[in-house]
């Protein structure tokens, strides 16, 4: 029995990791459902979840097949450790925070889905500016990108733009008849 990736992606300030969090919680103790740690050649910040790896870190990994994914976005390294290949081959559905242009280079298979989390775009410059983490230029320029990336093919779209629990239902859900 073969399990499933599943891809989150969307926008930055869309509300993913907050999305996946939630979902994550309300799914704890399902052993068929697995969350996956990225790794990313960027230090820890307040509210990120991540493992930081150096570059040479990243480097070796992906030289000697310890990355099951991996990818460039914003001018880092990100990466799904090798073991998680593990969690589908046993038939588990292992969820990705992912990049939006990432997914857009992988072949779609019968063990491949797409989540895409959306809002509209003056909720995801508030949400961006809240962070503190950019500048406002950087804000506008990751706002102007969104139009340059290509809607995605999704299994599921959410529109986070209400109350977190609301997503999280959906994402719950979906990863619940993904392992199916």
């Amino acid at each position: 029995m073969s399990g499933r990736w599943v891809f989150v992606c969307g926008p930055s300030g869309a509300g993913k990791d907050s999305v996946m969090h939630w979902a994550q919680a309300h799914l704890q103790g399902n052993p068929k459902v697995v969350f996956a740690r990225r790794m990313i050649t960027r230090e820890q910040h307040q509210g990120s979840d991540h493992d930081p790896v150096s570059h040479e870190q990243f480097a070796h990994l992906a030289a000697t097949g310890g990355l099951a994914w991996q990818w460039q976005a914003h001018g880092f390294g990100y990466g799904i450790h090798a073991n998680y290949a593990n969690d589908v081959a046993a038939g588990r559905v292992v969820v990705v925070n992912g990049s939006r242009e990432h997914v857009h280079t992988l072949a779609l298979t019968p063990q491949l889905r797409v989540v895409q989390i959306e809002a509209d775009p003056l909720q995801l410059a508030e949400r961006l500016a809240q962070r503190s983490r950019e500048t406002p230029l950087e804000v506008a320029h990751r706002l102007a990108r969104n139009a340059l990336i290509p809607k995605l093919h999704a299994h599921c779209t959410i529109i986070n733009q209400s109350a977190l629990a609301d997503a999280g239902h959906q994402l719950a859900d979906f990863l619940v008849r993904a392992a199916l």
